[in-house]
């Protein structure tokens, strides 16, 4: 497994963790990136959804600049955060799926990222930011190697396992290093919905830094799995999206922590509810950084880490919620990984702008690196900072993306260009045909073009076996 390396002003050593330079600015700029779980881009109305309104979302766009060909990390929740943490793409960042494999404590948490890996958080927080996460972890179990405390978070509140993470009213979350028993969930008293509590937790880390540098990151749970929402906000979207899908629980059962699905027998009207939620949040958010003077000294970032998903009386179909992009959650289609992504910084960011400049997750690294004004040169990342394209200035492109997926029989896509190349069933064959799309004018990946460019398929072809390095933990069957 390569390891991830910065050189900044001097050499880290491979496999340890030495500090980053100390930030030279007197007053570097904060960064908050808040991350959707499953959210398309036409769940968002200034991506074009019409069912419901997004106000405060839109006003984040109209405020500042939105991403037009953004990209996830991966098409499922874990390896898409391992990408943002590390600046590395599936072939090469340490988690590459969603597996536990018996890493677990009390049969929770996810298997953990390495001791060794270097984080965006870990740099960060040595160069003299306050970090804090709030929100569903999914790269360690508590107390593991990759628990967030571990990996340059200060402070984490929130739910640590991904699959506990399935429900909003959980028996607990996690403090730090302390399981906090959520009163009442046991079924004993009024229930507490998770992200309400995660989210008074987030605001006061803004209040009690807003004097030092710092990193917030903001992995909301929402609108994942269970659809499932107080009934203050059901009321507001009850009946008006029919006909309605009804869902019916398939545990039959309330344990909110065995991570099965609990949703509310109104899917789409809990949908609804569940966007109007995360879009106050952020609403609030951006409230509070004006409120405490720092607008314009710190860049809120909003983007999802994946497509939309299927589970729990989800309907993305009726939102039309990838509007006209084809796949979903485990699709390495435009649908799986093309992400809406807005960032906002009053003092820097012309208001109402949209770029084409095509991104990923893993360039969010760089780009918190050279924000921050760390001195660096940099080392094996897949990234490239888009601060360029934040400011409006000239931008350097990368020559291509590349994802790669386990499951599903084993998939690779490559974004080179407006060129598309997407191969599936490895499992059976890693030498799968490749398809082949022009994305600038046929964005819904219908129109397979291999036949007719055999030359891009060859370039295509060698790119995946470039891109992608051999992991023991994470591999195809093909490679075991």
């Amino acid at each position: 497994m390569r390891t991830l390396f910065l050189l900044l002003s001097f050499v880290l050593s491979v496999g340890c963790k030495n500090p980053a330079p100390k930030i030279e600015k007197k007053n570097p700029p904060n960064i908050i990136y808040i991350l959707a779980d499953d959210l398309g881009c036409g769940d968002i109305g200034v991506y074009g959804q019409t069912h419901f309104e997004t106000p405060n979302l839109d006003r984040l766009a109209q405020g500042g600049i939105k991403f037009l060909q953004h990209y996830s990390g991966s098409t499922v929740c874990a390896p898409s955060r391992s990408a943002l943490m590390t600046g590395q793409h599936t072939g090469h960042t340490f988690i590459r799926g969603n597996s536990e494999r018996g890493f677990t404590l009390e049969n929770e948490g996810q298997y953990p990222l390495a001791a060794e890996e270097l984080t965006i958080a870990e740099v960060l927080k040595e160069a003299g930011y306050r970090t804090g996460a709030f929100g569903k972890w999914g790269l360690g179990y508590p107390g593991s190697k990759g628990d967030p405390n571990f990996q340059g978070f200060d402070q984490f509140y929130g739910y640590n396992c991904q699959r506990v993470a399935h429900n909003y009213y959980p028996t607990h979350l996690w403090d730090n290093q302390s399981k906090q028993m959520l009163e009442g969930n046991d079924g004993t008293a009024t229930k507490t919905y998770a992200p309400e509590l995660i989210h008074q937790k987030a605001l006061s880390f803004l209040e009690e830094h807003k004097d030092a540098p710092f990193f917030m990151y903001y992995p909301s749970v929402i609108p994942h799995a269970e659809l499932v929402v107080p009934e203050k906000y059901m009321t507001k979207h009850r009946n008006k999206y029919l006909p309605e899908k009804k869902y019916t629980r398939k545990n039959g059962n309330d344990n909110y922590s065995l991570g099965g699905y609990n949703s509310q027998e109104e899917g789409h009207a809990a949908f609804a509810a569940m966007i109007n939620i995360l879009d106050d949040q952020v609403g609030e958010i951006i409230d509070k950084v004006h409120e405490l003077g720092i607008a314009e000294n710190t860049l809120i970032i909003f983007t999802s880490d994946n497509g939309p998903h299927m589970e729990g009386g989800a309907d993305p179909d009726y939102f039309d919620s990838n509007g006209p992009l084809k796949g979903y959650k485990r699709d390495l289609y435009e649908g799986g990984i093309r992400v809406p992504m807005m960032a906002y910084w009053p003092s820097k960011i012309q208001p109402g702008s949209t770029t084409d400049h095509t991104s990923a997750f893993w360039d969010f690294f760089p780009t918190a690196i050279e924000i921050a004004g760390i001195n660096k040169t940099m080392g094996e990342i897949d990234g490239i900072s888009f601060l360029p394209t934040l400011l409006g200035k000239e931008q350097t492109r990368h020559p291509y993306l590349y994802w790669e997926f386990l499951e599903r029989g084993g998939r690779q896509a490559v974004r080179m260009n407006q060129w598309k190349g997407v191969r599936l069933n490895m499992a059976k064959n890693p030498d799968a045909p490749i398809e082949l799309y022009r994305l600038t004018d046929d964005i819904g990946e219908e129109n397979d073009l291999a036949e007719q460019y055999p030359e891009l398929v060859i370039q295509m072809d060698s790119i995946m076996k470039e891109a992608h390095e051999y992991s023991e933990n994470f591999s195809f069957s093909f490679e075991k």
